[in-house]
This record gives structure tokens, C-alpha cells and sequence, in this order.
């Protein structure tokens, strides 16, 4: 990279943690700014007009905190927010819809696709349609020998069961997602995914992967979990690029003169393709930072300190 790189990540709380640890993990050389909107979560019962704003707000506060991508790491906010964000800003945005479409899609074996999400998820359909509209384009994942050898090659992929779990993400939220508490809801929402014969659940909201012990002992190891980070991991690692490419076209250093730069300040200058710093976090959260570091460091390894969490409350400006 010419220049290391901000990248914005926002979600209504810990959520969006998962998203950032799939990009810590892949890509080097840039640095990230979170906010999580613990104050104003969960979004599953906001109405659309309510998530437009505060992906707005949310948007515009990471764009001044110097972000040149923002990644919508919230699947209520990217099925029901997004359409309208992307026409309010003009920076590239990353949600979670298209990817965890094209990752189930590429997972299933049997064709059975389910989704669990918040409520306002579920109702948009927002995944349905992406897995309808990637396979009328013909995003398809290559055939495999189990599925030739099971349906001929004649698979017929579609979102059969969609279920709103709206106790997850509180649960998520107060550092419960591994309680008795937490395994007895699961079993009541993912009952209805067994019945209808699913191999592959998308997990429709950042706030899940925290359960996915408990779903995984629910649903069996036979069953594929769909997480969309995966995926928005490589759409973020085409922007990154596009953003290279931009500037190089307008702006084209001779890479001799680079190294002379680079020798004349004693230190790398980002031309080069061994200029990778370890990325850094900055955490903002709208709610309680100590709650926040306690939940996202069962996640993150520990890797976040309550003193470097900034209170933001984006509802006063």
C-alpha cells in the first residue's frame, strides 16, 4: 500500500468485534476506528427510518475520524439501512447481505439454507434476496464431487426457513452468550432450522458467532455456519486495492524515488510493499466502555483496554 489505510467498522454493540477480528487476522497495514452503538442496542426493533439515522450518524462520525471505508458490520442496519446510505455518502460501503448470501450459498450441500437474525432482519428478506439475485447472476460455487454424486449436479439452492432470535443479541450484549439461559432460548429458535432440514444456517447478525458453541451443539457438527465476515473480509481487501489503484493513476512516484525518500527520513514511507505496521483499534462506544471491554474481550482475546474505550454519545449531535 502506498499509505496505511483507516478503515470505519460500526455495529449497535459488541457485534461488529467478530468482523474486526477476521480482519485483523487477514489483513495487514492498515488501522481501524470501531464505534458501537452499546447505548442505542439493539437495533432488531428499530424502525427503517430510526436505522438510517443512525447510520448516519454513525457513518459520519468515523468518516471525521479520518475512515476511507466504512464496513456496516450490523445486518439489521446493512438489510434495511444500507440502500439508503450508499446513496448519502460517497465513499465505498461494506455490508454484511451480499456476503453471507454468497458464503451460504457456497457452503450448502443439500441446498437448505436457513438464517437467524433480529426481527427487523427477517422481515426485510433481505438475505433471500441476495441468494436469489446471486444465483440468477450466476454466482455459483464450482460443483463438488458430493454434490454430483447426490443430486447430479442439479442442486436447487434456496433460503427455506428464516428465524428471528431477538433475546441474542441482549444476551450477547450482558456477557451471557455461553449461560444455561442462553442454550435454552437457542434451542427454542433453532428448532423450527432442524425441522426444515437445513445444512447450512447464515448467522444474520455480527452478535451470533459469541453463540456459535451453543448453536453448534444444537444444530450438530453436520450443519455449516454461515458467518459473513469471512466474506467481507475479501470485499474489503478489493476496496483497499481500488483505493491503490485510484491514486496511482493520479499520482505515480518512481520507486527510486521512494528509496530516497525513505533513506532521507530513515525510516519505510508506506511505497513499499514491506511497510506493514501492526494495525491499531481505536474502540468508541456510545454506552457503558466497561461493560463493552469485559464482552468484546471474551471475543478479542484480551486485546482491549478499558482505557483506551472512548465514550461517544452520536445521539446529542
Amino acid at each position: 500500500m502506498t499509505k496505511k489505510r483507516l478503515v470505519g467498522v460500526f455495529d449497535s454493540g459488541v457485534g461488529g468485534l467478530t468482523v474486526v477480528k477476521e480482519i485483523l487476522a487477514k489483513i495487514q497495514g492498515i488501522d481501524i476506528v470501531y464505534f458501537g452503538d452499546t447505548a442505542r442496542a439493539p437495533y432488531g426493533n428499530r424502525s427503517k427510518e430510526e436505522l438510517i439515522e443512525f447510520g448516519q450518524q454513525s457513518i459520519s462520525f468515523l468518516i471525521n475520524q479520518g475512515a476511507e471505508i466504512i464496513v456496516v458490520a450490523c445486518n439489521t442496519s446493512s438489510a434495511n439501512a444500507l440502500p439508503a446510505l450508499y446513496k448519502r455518502f460517497d465513499l465505498p460501503l461494506i455490508g454484511t447481505i451480499e456476503a453471507g448470501a454468497s458464503l451460504a450459498i457456497k457452503m450448502t450441500v443439500n441446498g437448505k439454507i436457513g438464517m437467524i437474525g433480529t426481527e427487523r432482519t427477517v422481515l426485510s428478506n433481505a438475505f433471500g434476496q441476495a441468494i436469489d439475485e446471486a444465483l440468477a447472476k450466476g454466482v455459483y460455487p464450482e460443483k463438488r464431487e458430493a454434490r454430483d454424486a447426490l443430486l447430479d449436479g442439479n442442486l436447487q439452492v434456496s433460503l427455506v426457513k428464516a428465524q428471528a432470535c431477538p433475546l441474542f443479541v441482549p444476551l450477547v450484549e450482558a456477557g451471557l452468550a455461553g449461560s444455561v439461559e442462553a442454550e435454552e432460548i437457542a434451542k427454542n429458535y433453532l428448532l423450527s432450522l432442524k425441522e426444515a432440514g437445513v445444512d447450512t444456517i447464515i448467522l444474520g447478525c455480527t452478535h451470533y458467532p459469541y453463540l456459535n458453541p451453543i448453536t453448534k451443539k444444537i444444530m450438530g457438527s453436520g450443519v455449516r455456519l454461515a458467518d459473513p465476515a469471512l466474506e467481507m473480509v475479501d470485499k474489503l481487501k478489493l476496496a483497499l486495492e481500488q483505493l491503490e489503484k485510484n491514486e496511482s493513476d493520479k499520482v505515480s512516484i518512481p520507486r527510486e524515488d521512494c528509496r530516497e525518500i525513505e533513506n532521507s527520513l530513515n525510516t519505510e514511507v508506506g511505497c513499499f510493499e514491506n511497510s506493514r505496521d501492526l494495525n491499531q483499534v481505536t474502540y468508541y462506544v456510545s454506552g457503558d466502555p466497561g461493560l463493552f471491554c469485559r464482552v468484546g474481550n471474551s471475543l478479542m482475546e484480551n486485546s482491549i483496554n478499558l482505557k483506551d474505550i472512548i465514550q461517544q454519545d452520536l445521539s446529542a449531535k
